[in-house]
């Protein structure tokens, strides 16, 4: 069994690290500071991560028994506040992809297999596609804990400073909330968090009593027209149920996700 080290460190550095083109892996240690609360505006000044996403593997046999929704959102919220994360034997980025893939590695699914189409293709996508090959991609509000949660336009991925750049973030549903806000886990800023969307109001951040529906998940750039959608709710594309679906594949090993007190690199 291969295990999965995460550690939580508080070094500073910097980004929204979910829409990386693939390229050659290259070995990198992963630091980053104390993130801002979710429900704070992205700070403008963040940077964007170099490119380092793994190709994807060949497609491997469907799993008989698929991974238990409780166990997969247990893996998820193990990592909330961890700002590194390593594979021994495997690459996975630090970016919400990657900490996305650790997570249902640890079950014995790999989001990356089965892909076979364009290499600068970002994980968000590699996720998007395994999950419309293997799974189901819905948008009604029947959504259940350990679901994937798609977005669109939470940065300009194409760099055209338009808003047509789809599935450029993607996080693990935690919890629905009585009211109907979906908690989900993901890493938007500088390390892994919680974060709150509300589909029956999407411009709403807060209520009048400070609650929060809807989180920041684009940050603001001077460019942006005024009427930028920045929020959750805002940018919301599709859920992905990988969990109960009829089929869905596995890696050939489940890997454990476990914390480490000290830092740790991605190495292929």
């Amino acid at each position: 069994m291969r295990y999965l080290a995460i550690l939580a460190a508080l070094s500073l550095a910097t980004v929204l690290g979910c829409t990386q083109p693939i390229q050659k892996p290259t070995r990198v240690t992963l630091d980053s500071p104390r993130p801002p609360h979710a429900s704070e505006p992205l700070p403008s000044t963040m940077s964007m991560p170099q490119p380092v996403i793994s190709p994807a593997e060949p497609e491997s046999p469907l799993v008989v028994s698929l991974p238990n929704r409780s166990a997969v959102v247990e893996s998820a919220a193990r990592l909330v506040g961890a700002r590194t994360i390593s594979s021994q034997g495997r690459h996975i980025t630090y970016d919400c992809a990657g900490v996305t893939r650790a997570i249902f590695l640890e079950h014995g699914i790999d989001l990356y297999l089965g892909y076979a189409g364009d290499r600068k293709e970002n994980g968000v996508r590699l996720i998007h596609n395994h999950v419309r090959q293997h799974g189901i991609l819905y948008q009604d509000a029947d959504v259940h804990p350990g679901d994937l949660v798609f977005f669109d336009n939470t940065w300009d991925f194409n760099g055209d400073g338009r808003l047509n750049d789809p599935l450029t973030h993607v996080g693990i549903v935690e919890e629905l909330e009585a009211d109907g806000t979906v908690v989900f886990i993901s890493r938007v800023a500088n390390a892994i968090a919680r974060y709150r969307m509300n589909l029956s109001q999407p411009h709403v951040h807060k209520t009048a009593d400070g609650r929060v529906l809807n989180d920041y998940i684009r940050r603001k750039r001077p460019t942006d027209p005024a009427d930028t959608a920045r929020l959750t709710g805002e940018l919301f594309s599709f859920y992905g149920n990988l969990l109960s679906p009829q089929k869905s594949p596995s890696s050939n090993n489940q890997q454990q996700i476990s914390t480490s007190s000290s830092p740790v690199d991605l190495a292929r």
